[in-house]
């Protein structure tokens, strides 16, 4: 069977965590049975050079990744391409469905090149931004954005180097702006180039950003990360250039502007799925308020219930440590109880040099954290989930509340489109969701739902069927014993739109399964 040994291979298990296992029960894979995990808060995982191999790919699946991310701001399309399909031959592999994130790079703002690779700024030095691509001058910048001089107005604030670097506008002419270095440091060539509170001419989608999204739609990707959201108007875009496709990708729309923030309900709604990019947003918006505004972000995808991923820097010193320090380790576990669905590495598994023992770690910090996130997560007015027929959603709330006191070990729902599994996701029960259907990309999307874990190749046509077949596999990974309980969410047609019926199963030798 090979499950997985909760915590890293290099740590005892301590009581703690069997505590957890035997009173809470585990997250599963469904077929393949490779591996056992229990966590309910998903991982996401960029994949870069230190993690594309097809065995790094198993290996990290194993250890808990639900969502694989592409970040098509590096590398060239042919080897995103063979990335997407070396994370589908592992998904197979393993037996475990696995959601593809593919992020664009958005319009993000560069140095160009500088001279001798780097400046050093100093304190209350005139700096100048000018048009031209010809020999630089000392104390001359240019970026990849040609109409930058054309936006800045004097006063306005430029970060750059991810914020270790800050110029304030002094002056501008036709073909130059010229900055005061607030903040010293080093800028180097190609280095990101911020404008808190600047309205920039730059279109929400470029060309490249364009070519993407219709080869990820062609895929059929899963998700779609669209960067640097200012207006819902930017999803409702990508949306429609995604629309003449079958089964286009669910649009994760990125905050990290503070535009964005502005606008926030309203980006949320428009949206599937939210990120929280504190990389960028970090430095667009007052770091000393980061946290605050995640909790704000979170809260808004609660009240909405889209599915809400918190990234950057989770684990960042795990890049080249085997530990992450100690704030880090509370950072994971702050954004689980701020109620984040999934928790997102970086250069931790794209360029890190032990991409396996990070997710190990995310998925340790989790199991640690969620006994207690109920108690941290505030009540909060729920509107009725998008899409989902009344009876339904009034169902499920009465399904999950009934698997709950009945201390079930799994509830079962079969879904043709995912909402329902999502809508018992939000609810945040204890019971673990395991979710049917006959689509495969409904199952590679619950991958990014909190607690639901997607069951592969099930029979959904009836409810015996499907019951009997979610029991046997339950008790082959020794997860269902006789006397367990089962809480099944179905209706006349058990994936139809409507879902009306709960039946109540408890196992026995003599029964399904």
């Amino acid at each position: 069977m090979g499950h997985r040994r909760i915590g890293c291979p290099d740590r005892p298990i301590f009581l703690f965590d069997w505590i957890w296992f035997y009173e809470r029960g585990p997250r599963m894979t469904a077929v393949g049975m490779s591996r056992m995990t229990a966590s309910h808060t998903k991982i996401v995982a960029t994949v870069g050079p230190a993690s594309r191999s097809p065995e790094c790919l198993v290996r990290l699946i194993e250890a808990g990744v639900d969502v694989f991310r592409i970040n098509t701001a590096h590398g060239q399309p042919a080897e995103h391409a063979e990335t997407l399909d070396r994370i589908r031959q592992a998904s197979r592999q393993v037996g475990q469905p696995v959601a593809v994130l593919v992020d664009l790079a958005g319009p993000k703002i560069r140095l160009g090149e500088i001279p001798g690779g780097q400046l050093h700024c100093q304190m209350g030095q005139r700096v100048r931004f000018i048009r031209s691509n010809g020999p630089l001058l000392p104390g001359e910048l240019t970026t990849t954005y040609p109409q930058l001089i054309d936006d800045l107005q004097v006063g306005d604030r430029l970060m750059l180097a991810d914020g270790t670097v800050a110029m304030v506008v002094r002056s501008r002419s036709a073909d130059y702006v010229e900055c005061e270095v607030v903040q010293p440091g080093i800028l180097r060539s190609r280095q990101g180039v911020n404008l808190p509170g600047v309205r920039l001419s730059l279109p929400a989608l470029s060309e490249a950003d364009t070519a993407s999204a219709r080869w990820a739609a062609q895929q059929s990707v899963d998700f779609l990360g669209l960067s640097f959201v200012r207006r819902p108007e930017d999803v409702s875009m990508l949306r429609e250039l995604l629309r003449p496709y079958p089964s286009p990708p669910q649009i994760v729309a990125k905050i990290e502007k503070p535009e964005a923030l502005q606008q926030l309900e309203a980006i949320v709604r428009a949206a599937d799925a939210v990120m929280v990019a504190r990389g960028d947003l970090g430095v667009e918006t007052d770091i000393a308020q980061i946290a605050i505004v995640q909790k704000q972000i979170v809260a808004a995808c609660r009240q909405w219930r889209r599915p809400v991923i918190i990234a950057t820097q989770m684990l960042e010193s795990m890049t080249n440590e085997q530990l992450p320090t100690r704030a880090e380790a509370t950072d994971v576990a702050n954004a689980i109880l701020d109620g984040a669905d999934a928790c997102m590495l970086s250069a931790e598994t794209a360029v890190g040099h032990n991409p396996v023992g990070a997710v190990e770690m995310m998925h340790r910090i989790a199991l640690a954290t969620e006994p207690f996130d109920r108690t941290y997560l505030p009540p909060t007015e729920e509107p009725a989930a998008e899409g989902l027929d009344p009876v339904t959603e009034a169902t499920a709330r009465a399904a999950g509340q009934l698997a709950d006191q009945l201390e079930a070990k799994m509830l079962l729902v079969a879904t043709a489109t995912g909402a329902t599994a999502l809508c018992l996701s939000k609810y945040r029960f204890r019971v673990p969701v395991w979710g049917a259907s006959p689509s495969e990309a409904t199952l590679r999307r619950m991958c990014l739902y909190w607690g639901v874990t997607p069951l592969p190749a099930a029979p959904t046509e009836n409810s015996t069927d499907l019951l009997a077949y979610a029991i046997q596999k339950g008790r082959q990974l020794g997860y269902l014993q006789s006397g367990d309980r089962v809480v099944l969410l179905t209706g006349s047609d058990v994936t139809g739109r409507t879902h009306n019926m709960i039946q109540v199963h408890t196992v026995s030798a003599g029964s399904l399964g």
